[in-house]
């Protein structure tokens, strides 16, 4: 019997080693922003000297880290789903349903994939910086660009499979 590794399509193990770099990125900006926090509460606490910007680092840091964990749930099919009212209705009515919610889903991330790329631009373009730091913010953006995009494709994989009736990626 082969592993479900082996039985994968190249394109799934594809994905699914992108998924795998970008939530490493994103946990390991979690990482350094728990880390970061730790060493402001201790300076403010012991020394009177927090980290200068810190609050604005760890807002800009978790839009990052959830573009990035983003794609992850989405492969693995981890996001929540209701399916309370659904669950008298037939494999097939069930499938499609998941399709269609796939879809939707993945409309959605499309739209603010495109919205954070326009805002990327927009901020790059005026210069806008946080308060305490002038650090630009068009940095987070474009860093979330990348998470957003590969959720986008991996939902299109998985749409495009559950409506064909295949089982797809994680499925």
């Amino acid at each position: 019997m082969q592993s479900n590794i082996e039985q994968m399509r190249p394109i799934e193990r594809w994905l699914g080693r992108l998924c795998d770099i970008s939530a490493s990125i994103g946990g390991t900006v979690l990482v350094s922003m728990a880390g970061m926090t730790v060493a402001s509460v201790i300076g403010r606490t012991f020394f009177a000297n927090p980290i200068l910007g810190d609050v604005e680092l760890v807002q800009l840091g978790s839009a990052v880290v959830v573009a990035s964990f983003l794609p992850y749930t989405q492969y693995r099919r981890a996001n929540i789903i209701v399916d309370f009212f659904t669950t008298g209705l037939s494999a097939r009515k069930q499938e499609w349903l998941d399709g269609l919610g796939s879809l939707l889903y993945t409309l959605m991330l499309a739209l603010i994939c495109w919205r954070v790329a326009v805002g990327c631009i927009d901020i790059r373009a005026t210069g806008e910086a946080s308060m305490l730091m002038n650090f630009p913010l068009w940095i987070a953006y474009l860093l979330m660009l990348p998470g957003l995009a590969l959720a986008v494709v991996i939902g299109l994989y998985q749409t495009l499979c559950q409506l064909r009736g295949e089982a797809g990626v994680a499925a």
